[in-house]
């Protein structure tokens, strides 16, 4: 069964006083604020973070430089992107998608903005501005839009309920250009399920990934729109892209969710991962023949991947780590906390994304329904982010000197969690 996306809607009532926990550093929390232990240093502002000595010490720090009205989950960064180019000139700069979309904005003043950070996550410079024409914000927008970056950050991919799109950023952010990217349209026929779109609308675009050289593109379509499919594009003399048509012969019917060349930064890439509603299949380019990674469970939405260090998996009932040439193990052993108020343990937790540090492959994080997720011993044990609000995320991000982004309903926060500051310490009840 395909996962459906859960709905911004605020929670509340939850919260537990943990025995074993992060001493309370961070700003945005839900309980009142605690002295910090020696240390442990506190940043409440959204001037850099990670600089400096702030690397050796233990902080949780809100990001409030992103664009738009700050009201309920415009603070979310829906997906990260780097640079694809092996060679770019800055590795540590990352780009951020933003769906300003709260009932409280004025339709025509929704947005979904892309920002651009240079110190990895801490301060965000709005690049351009997706006005309300190019997206539906009545259909599930703002949850799983695709987002990826053109060689040199010269412009950017994004898809939305009513297809994809070329963003070229401007001098004047209000004067974005977007570019439609031709896709597949509802046809005349009735869909074998109910959907709120009519003959001839844009069938809604999901999963997006472009080559490191900028000249190959692959969209898929058909999320909560008909069958899915997956397309090939080329880059033509004038900068669009060109449709080389369909991929033969998907080996799924479900959702497409997630997708990974397995070296994104080879410029012929030889293989794709697809994350779909209940499997991943491995594509290789050449022969178009489909193979499906073993030891996925049923029913495993696949939500993210990472390829570092081989395919890591988050799905929607488990994290799935590498255990060899085509297949994943799921992690049993590990006790994620799943909700404060009733203690809960289990290997079962609602994965959203999964990053592994390039420098330090031993390291992973796990955005979920729950909270955030951190390991340092390839996923063998798990230890949750607690300062952060009592919420979902979904996004993360590591940057080069170890601290990582995670954003999600409440908001963007940038952490330490793998300085010896952060070590779990004993707490007394109260």
């Amino acid at each position: 069964m395909a996962h459906r996306h859960t709905s911004r809607v605020a929670r509340s009532g939850r919260g537990l006083f943990l025995m074993l926990a992060l001493p309370l550093t961070g700003t945005g929390q839900t309980s009142p604020p605690q002295t910090p232990a020696p240390n442990h240093g506190v940043v409440t502002s959204s001037s850099p973070a990670n600089s400096g000595s702030d690397t050796d010490s233990c902080f949780v720090h809100r990001v409030t430089s992103l664009p738009g009205s700050h009201r309920f989950a415009s603070d979310f960064i829906e997906a990260i992107a780097s640079d694809p180019d092996p060679d770019a000139s800055d590795p540590d700069v990352i780009w951020g998608l933003t769906a300003d979309l709260s009932s409280e904005v004025p339709a025509q003043q929704r947005a979904m903005y892309i920002s651009k950070s240079t110190d990895g996550g801490a301060t965000w410079t709005q690049i351009a501005r997706v006005d309300s024409r190019y997206f539906d914000a009545r259909i599930g927008e703002g949850l799983r839009n695709g987002f990826i970056v053109s060689p040199g950050g010269a412009y950017f991919v994004i898809t939305t309920q009513r297809g994809a799109f070329q963003v070229f950023p401007r001098p004047d952010t209000s004067d974005t250009l977007v570019k439609p990217i031709a896709g597949p349209r509802v046809p005349d026929s009735p869909p074998k399920t109910p959907i709120t779109k009519k003959a001839g609308d844009p069938i809604r675009a999901n999963v997006v990934q472009i080559t490191a050289d900028g000249k190959h593109l692959l969209i898929g379509y058909g999320y909560f729109d008909l069958e899915p499919q997956l397309l090939r594009y080329h880059k033509d003399n004038d900068g669009s892209w060109i449709e080389d048509g369909p991929i033969a012969h998907l080996p799924t019917d479900m959702d497409l969710l997630s997708i990974q060349f397995d070296d994104p930064k080879r410029l012929d890439p030889g293989f794709l991962y697809l994350g779909t509603g209940d499997q991943v299949y491995l594509l290789n380019l050449h022969s178009e023949k489909w193979s499906r990674i073993e030891g996925v469970g049923p029913d495993s939405a696949i939500h993210g991947m990472s390829v570092v260090g081989g395919l890591h998996l988050a799905a929607c009932w488990g994290v799935y780590n590498p255990s060899g040439p085509g297949t994943v193990r799921r992690v049993t052993n590990a006790r994620f906390l799943l909700h404060r108020t009733t203690d809960e343990t289990g290997s079962n937790v609602r994965a959203y994304s999964i990053e592994v540090d390039p420098s330090k492959p031993n390291r992973e994080v796990v955005t979920s329904l729950t909270g955030v997720y951190t390991s340092q011993d390839n996923g063998e044990s798990w230890r949750r982010l607690n300062d952060l609000p009592e919420e979902e995320f979904r996004s993360a991000h590591f940057n080069s000197d170890g601290t990582i982004l995670v954003s999600g309903i409440a908001g963007t926060f940038l952490a330490n969690p793998f300085s010896d500051a952060c070590s779990p310490h004993l707490k007394i009840r109260q």
